[in-house]
């Protein structure tokens, strides 16, 4: 009986010891993330994205950290300003983390003749820690509505 009694005892002291596993703080990551896209900084948004990220708006589809990078980062984020989030939903756990909700953006005119407009939608948001160890964006959808006129 004295032996299993040390055998717990060592099993519970080296589980005590091992190394808890780190939670990433979605919230930080996701506000990282966005204040980067508010800042216009197209290269650090980019640093954020997976080399898998996949990407869905509407019947929009774009696969792989180029495509994604190319067709929604670089082709957007001068269009856009003043991203803001209301999370819904979140969870975490040691290999993924995920924040859902809604946004709201402003629509910059890309002519003279438009006015500037607003758009909100759903979104998620969906990170993955890669085999570096680094929280990556692996999955991005967005759902939004169409543009309205911004009122000044």
């Amino acid at each position: 009986m004295k032996r299993y009694a040390y055998i717990l005892f060592f099993a519970v002291f080296f589980a005590a010891c091992s190394p808890a596993e780190e939670k990433v703080d979605i919230r930080s990551l996701n506000q990282e993330f966005i204040g980067a896209w508010n800042s216009n900084d197209p290269e650090k948004v980019i640093s954020y994205l997976d080399d898998e990220v996949q990407f869905l708006q509407g019947e929009v589809h774009f696969m792989g950290k180029t495509e994604v990078a190319n067709k929604w980062v670089k082709d957007t984020y001068s269009t856009i300003t003043d991203l803001k989030t209301n999370v819904v939903s979140s969870g975490v756990d040691g290999e993924i983390a995920y924040e859902a909700g809604t946004f709201s953006v402003d629509v910059l005119p890309t002519n003279q003749d438009q006015l500037r407009g607003i758009g909100e939608g759903n979104f998620i948001l969906l990170w993955k820690k890669n085999k570096e160890g680094e929280w990556k964006l692996s999955y991005a959808q967005l759902e939004g509505l169409p543009v309205q006129v911004k009122n000044n």
